[in-house]
């Protein structure tokens, strides 16, 4: 509080200045002046609304069109106006539901396998030997994973439908007709998501102490016995999170899984070809292919789950000292 004297017509008046009231937004910048970690949790609070809004409210849009009754459709809101779940039933009944989502997970299984076998080659080159042009033959192995899908279409299409060839001694030899079988999208998926699998597995191989890969070469084991018998097991956590992260791709995967089959479940179709085969000639039934992304999110949504405390472990268990 200060005072100010004013001389007015011989008289002496002294004012003296209140403090200005302030409101709540003028308040919090004053105390986040004061204490900056404020703002960093603010900060972090609007993040993490904002993520779980974007991520989490699509699903719940799923749910509320699955279980509304198709008659009230046309009127649905932020809440069903009914109450109706036999849509996850009749997803069962009008296709076979359960041997799409039995694709998917054949085709996810299958890529990682091969995925993470290969790249834990590859990471080990990168990450503990030494050898000339390295990083730019990293950065042009990460270099694809920016290239989109569609551009390997019509070649890769070709390829596995019979109609490449070329004559080798005399003789015309084309490429093999895999249309409708796992291949044509396992390939592709596994040339796709592999270098980030590369790159994630290179960063932990390099975590790794010397001392424990010389100490099994000592004992006689070879470079791939100890990629395998010590630096894998070691890096459970970078393998765990490269596996997870290349099912998930795949089992989320459209573009090849739609284009390398005729979408029947017998021909290797996945879940997309299941909420894709529910329309009918004449009519779109949305509750039924929310109710048929609702089932095959739930089983992807508990693998995350597992797989993220297997990781959390890992991580807090896996110290290596040297």
């Amino acid at each position: 509080m200060s005072s100010e004297s004013r001389t007015d017509g011989g008289q002496t008046t002294t004012i003296e200045d209140r403090p200005l009231k302030r409101g709540p937004f003028s308040r919090w910048v004053e105390n986040s002046i004061k204490n900056p970690q404020r703002v960093y949790r603010s900060m972090f609070y609007v993040v993490t609304v904002f993520f779980l809004l974007t991520t989490l409210f699509p699903f719940y849009w799923l749910v509320v069109l699955a279980v509304t009754p198709p008659r009230l459709l046309s009127g649905v809101g932020l809440y069903p106006p009914g109450f109706n779940p036999e849509s996850f039933l009749i997803v069962f009944e009008r296709v076979p539901f359960h041997w799409f989502m039995f694709n998917s997970f054949v085709l996810g299984i299958m890529t990682t396998v091969i995925v993470l076998v290969l790249a834990s080659l590859a990471g080990y080159v990168f990450g503990r030997l030494r050898f000339p042009g390295k990083t730019p033959l990293m950065l042009a192995i990460l270099a694809i994973s920016y290239f989109p899908p569609a551009a390997f279409l019509l070649p890769l299409f070709e390829l596995f439908t019979g109609n490449v060839g070329a004559v080798i001694g005399g003789v015309y030899i084309h490429s093999p007709d895999l249309f409708n079988t796992p291949w044509p999208m396992v390939l592709p998926f596994s040339a796709l998501f592999m270098p980030l699998s590369i790159f994630i597995l290179t960063t932990f191989y390099g975590q790794i102490p010397d001392g424990l890969e010389d100490a099994a070469r000592v004992e006689g084991t070879t470079r791939l016995g100890a990629l395998f018998r010590v630096i894998v097991p070691l890096s459970a956590p970078g393998v765990a999170t490269a596996g997870v992260l290349t099912f998930i791709s795949v089992y989320n995967e459209f573009f090849f899984s739609f284009l390398m089959n005729n979408g029947e479940a017998e021909n290797w179709a996945p879940i997309v070809g299941g909420i894709l085969g529910l329309q009918g000639q004449f009519d779109t039934p949305y509750h039924l292919m929310a109710a048929a992304s609702v089932i095959g999110v739930l089983p992807v949504a508990i693998l995350v789950i597992i797989a993220q405390e297997k990781i959390v472990s890992g991580l807090t268990a896996g110290a290596l000292k040297e």
